[in-house]
């Protein structure tokens, strides 16, 4: 376990470490969690912190008050925005799919229904430039994508957004079922 500074600076600010990242740090990461999980998860676990692991990536969960989980569910609805958002503007969006800002741009000028949804993302956010700018921050931020190319600013969808699809999932199927009751 030589790797717990490391990995609980990126999991306690809310990241993700994924099996596909492009940082060799972060997959060097993913590897020492994946080899000695169960350590990992009982050291983290002795400080407060419960080490999860999904389809291609590790997080920390906790415990958390009723107030806390209100702002997590504020929270989960701008993120359900915005993954609806970027599925609109392409449904193969997730874990490998590489695109960049000018992609999204530049099919602004022939989609109504992506600028619809984009009226919804950030409104105290005037232009469609700056909202996308503000949206793969955050995509980038939370480890959902890491930029792959400097040059013509490529980003690639870690393994992390499994997260967030799945939450969604779970979300829609406790939808559909107290709908039929």
């Amino acid at each position: 376990m030589r790797y717990t500074k490391e990995i609980f600076e990126i999991l306690s600010r809310g990241g993700f470490i994924s099996q596909n990242s492009i940082s060799p740090q972060r997959m060097h990461l993913y590897d020492a969690i994946e080899d000695d999980f169960q350590q990992y998860q009982e050291y983290f676990e002795g400080i407060g912190f419960l080490l999860e692991g999904g389809n291609g990536y590790y997080y920390f969960s906790r415990s958390e008050s009723k107030v806390e989980l209100a702002d997590k569910v504020q929270r989960m609805a701008d993120w359900i925005d915005r993954i609806d958002f970027l599925k609109t503007f392409n449904t193969a969006f997730g874990s490998g799919f590489s695109f960049r800002k000018s992609n999204i741009l530049e099919k602004f000028s022939s989609d109504i229904e992506l600028k619809e949804k984009a009226r919804h993302l950030y409104t105290d956010i005037k232009t469609n430039d700056e909202k996308i700018d503000k949206l793969i921050g955050d995509l980038e931020r939370q480890g959902f994508v890491e930029l792959e190319n400097e040059l013509d600013s490529t980003y690639k969808v870690t393994a992390a957004f499994h997260y967030i699809e799945e939450l969604i999932d779970c979300l829609t199927i406790i939808d559909t079922e107290t709908e039929q009751v």
